[in-house]
């Protein structure tokens, strides 16, 4: 949903003077960090996400094959095909850079560093138009898979800024049959929606989704299609389907301290819960850092739709136990209540995502000191991740005369340019070695010990989107100083 239509909580209390306060007892709202700001706006997030996507521009078809993680030795990106649950938040990356263009020209196309006289060469938005189109033409077809939950993914990122921007008609048939295909999902027994249908590990196994009818923590971001859908269509059954999922995990995903269950097993005969356990955490009763945070972000988002409190008030004590346990250099590693040794892995998609969390949290509680709070600690939390696990600035945009060299009339004429042909837009890299396909690196997307297989320190597509989403939700809040922003 729009950052505007965000439902706000009126402060019950009288402010009082904390850090950060004037001498009237007025909080200033905490402005992003320069270390911040030059990471979120900078040239080379462009150049290194428009690096992956043109290459795709060679292909007489739109890509099948979609950027995950990236392979250690390489740094290069790992695909995945376009059934996979991440295959649309590379083109939703794309969508938010289209979105800065059309919404925040002001803001994007500062071109150049404040004490520079020399144009950096971007692309043109139509461009850009182009290959978000490009990257997504075979993502349509998802929208009818009843086998996943994670249709909120793998639509979503893309679809409903391909409808705001630009009223994109097939976009918007797609969001409202993914959002009809994830609600067949539900099972009113349970009173929430299936997320696998089977999950096997080197310790358990479960293959019968008719006896055991797991739900993960996850699954709180796919409810935004869900209530949009609702809104858009005047469905109350997607709306209500949304709403008991949300109660339901609110009731069994939520420990007495404010950690979260990664997986619930329920009964789907009786409704009854199984057991809980971790798929991707330490172990079953620990707090796996991205699950935290995909509580933060999800109950703020289902707050946004519904405006009941009781989500407000668990997003943030999810928040709360989230920042509260950050080690000292305020990156989160991929567990928190894991043994930290000298190789704990970090995981910097955990990061962002709490990030995003923060900042609705800071809306909904906008003048208030709290509200302030979780402003400062966003901000702080992409401080301390881009200062560690951003990858070097080192791709630029660059501008050179094309070799093909064209007629003008009157014949024998140059161009009033001087040009002798057309320019072409390329990337260049200003390192000698091989630059990484992503923004961040320092992600986990499984270190689970009895995990098939353990991914840990790599660049991950959905710590990239996060990240850009953040850089946008900043524009949203006008916590930019427009005008102001260089692309250096």
């Amino acid at each position: 949903m729009s950052l505007d239509d965000q439902p706000t909580v009126e402060p019950n209390q009288k402010r009082v003077k904390t850090e950060g306060s004037n001498v009237n007892g007025t909080y200033k709202t905490p402005a992003p960090t320069k270390t911040v700001m030059e990471a979120l706006y900078s040239e080379s997030v462009v150049a290194r996400l428009w690096h992956v996507a043109a290459k795709a521009l060679g292909s007489s078809n739109p890509p099948i094959l979609f950027p995950e993680y990236t392979a250690k030795d390489s740094a290069t990106y790992v695909y995945r095909s376009l059934d996979f649950w991440t295959s649309g938040f590379f083109p939703g990356s794309l969508y938010l850079l289209l979105e800065r263009l059309i919404k925040y020209p002001q803001d994007t196309n500062s071109s150049k560093p404040a004490n520079s006289t020399v144009n950096t060469p971007m692309p043109h938005p139509l461009q850009l138009e182009h290959l978000c189109k490009w990257w997504t033409a075979s993502l349509h077809q998802n929208a009818l898979k009843r086998d996943t939950h994670d249709l909120g993914f793998m639509i979503a990122p893309w679809a409903m800024k391909a409808w705001e921007l630009q009223r994109d008609t097939a976009a918007y048939n797609s969001l409202v049959m993914a959002a009809h295909s994830l609600a067949s999902r539900f099972n009113a027994t349970t009173q929430c929606l299936q997320s696998w249908d089977v999950c096997v590990t080197n310790r358990y196994c479960f293959t019968d989704p008719s006896k055991d009818f797991l739900v993960i923590i996850d699954n709180m971001l796919n409810l935004d299609l869900l209530f949009w859908a609702a809104k858009e269509t005047s469905n109350k059954s997607l709306h209500d389907i949304a709403l008991a999922h949300a109660k339901t995990t609110q009731k069994h995903h939520i420990r007495e301290d404010n950690t979260t269950f990664h997986v619930v097993n329920f009964d789907a005969q009786t409704g009854n819960v199984k057991a809980k356990f971790t798929n991707q955490g330490y172990s079953d009763d620990s707090c796996w850092a991205r699950g935290q945070a995909w509580g933060i972000l999800g109950f703020m988002q289902t707050f946004g739709w519904t405006g009941e409190v009781s989500f407000l008030d668990t997003a943030r004590a999810l928040a709360d136990y989230f920042l509260a346990h950050l080690p000292q250099d305020g990156v989160p590693y991929w567990d928190f209540t894991a043994p930290v040794t000298e190789t704990s892995p970090r995981d910097t998609s955990a990061a962002m995502v709490a990030a995003c969390g923060l900042l609705l949290l800071h809306k909904a509680l906008k003048g208030t000191p709290d509200g302030d709070r979780y402003l400062r600690e966003a901000i702080n939390l992409v401080d301390a991740t881009v200062s560690k696990f951003l990858n070097p600035p080192t791709l630029r945009f660059e501008t050179t005369q094309s070799t093909t060299k064209v007629l003008v009339y009157p014949e024998g004429c140059l161009d009033e340019r001087g040009g002798d042909g057309f320019e072409n837009l390329t990337v260049t890299n200003q390192s000698t070695s091989r630059p990484c396909d992503t923004i961040l690196d320092g992600a986990t997307i499984n270190n689970y010990e009895y995990a098939p297989r353990r991914w840990s320190n790599h660049g991950l597509v959905y710590a990239d989107y996060y990240f850009v989403l953040f850089g946008n939700m900043l524009l949203d809040l006008g916590l930019v100083n427009r005008g102001s922003l260089c692309i250096d």
